[in-house]
């Protein structure tokens, strides 16, 4: 569903902040992508959809290049923004305004979000809260049914309960026609959502790999000792030594998204190649 080629993207007056990435998403999966504050989260999303232009390579939809922004791309791609500008309308009236411009929008989907967020129809959304405001675009955002869906740090805002319904309904929206790219920096509040992690990294894609896959080749684990093991990564926690080992029993832990990313995060090349395909 999305080919970036080559992509080369950088900030007037600045160094690259991406060079030669590639990167392929299909439908009926939920991405979950991770990065440190400053890594290009946001600009590589924005590439993604057609907000940023390229310097160097491209970013196809369907085959179709997002930089023109043809209307074929534009009522099958819908993108939450981490920064939120609500007009002075009612959820109810800004979906009269602005349904038209997505062919696939459920008017019955949106009510239904709407109910299950505890969002109310007729208040108007910018005298609301930041959460409430975001919980209305996310249901406004669920509702079109467009083919990509690209939500950036959708849970910041959000209470404990919020987040809960928000993981609900993003698993019961994804269908096989459908491909949900989701942005964090909150790594808890994915998890047993996505089923493929990407991390960017040193502007470079290093993981990009089914969550299944890496619980295949490596486990997580609390341990008091981890002396004779195969350790690609380890912190010291309340209750002992959390760690990253080599899976050499075949049997599959539970993937610990924090843990992992900090690894990652911490140039921790041994788990890179841990996950190297045979």
């Amino acid at each position: 569903m999305i080919a970036i080629k080559g992509l080369g993207f950088g900030y007037p007056r600045q160094p690259l902040l991406f060079h030669e990435l590639n990167l392929d998403l299909s439908e009926g999966h939920i991405y979950g992508l991770l990065g440190k504050n400053g890594a290009g989260k946001s600009t590589l999303l924005k590439n993604m959809i057609g907000l940023a232009y390229p310097q160097q390579g491209s970013s196809l939809f369907k085959g179709i290049s997002v930089s023109g922004r043809p209307v074929s791309v534009l009522q099958d791609v819908y993108f939450l923004a981490e920064e939120l500008y609500v007009p002075s309308l009612t959820p109810e009236q800004f979906v009269k305004n602005t349904a038209g411009f997505y062919p696939k929008f459920s008017n019955a989907d949106f009510y239904q979000y709407l109910k299950a967020l505890d969002v109310e129809a007729k208040a108007v959304m910018d005298k609301q809260s930041y959460g409430q405001q975001k919980k209305a675009m996310i249901a406004f955002g669920l509702a079109t049914n467009t083919g990509l869906l690209v939500m950036d740090e959708p849970t910041n805002g959000l209470d404990i309960p919020s987040k809960v319904q928000f993981r609900k309904l993003i698993a019961s929206v994804l269908t096989e026609e459908r491909c949900i790219v989701i942005s964090t920096h909150q790594v808890r509040d994915l998890d047993s959502l996505i089923d493929t992690l990407l991390v960017l990294h040193d502007r470079e894609i290093v993981i990009n790999h089914a969550i299944e896959e890496i619980t295949e080749k490596i486990s997580f684990g609390i341990y008091n000792d981890t002396a004779g093991m195969e350790v690609l990564y380890e912190e010291e926690g309340m209750r002992g030594k959390y760690a990253i080992i080599k899976n050499t029993t075949g049997k599959f832990s539970k993937m610990d998204l924090e843990l992992f990313f900090n690894a990652i995060s911490s140039d921790s090349k041994s788990i890179i190649k841990a996950l190297k395909k045979d």
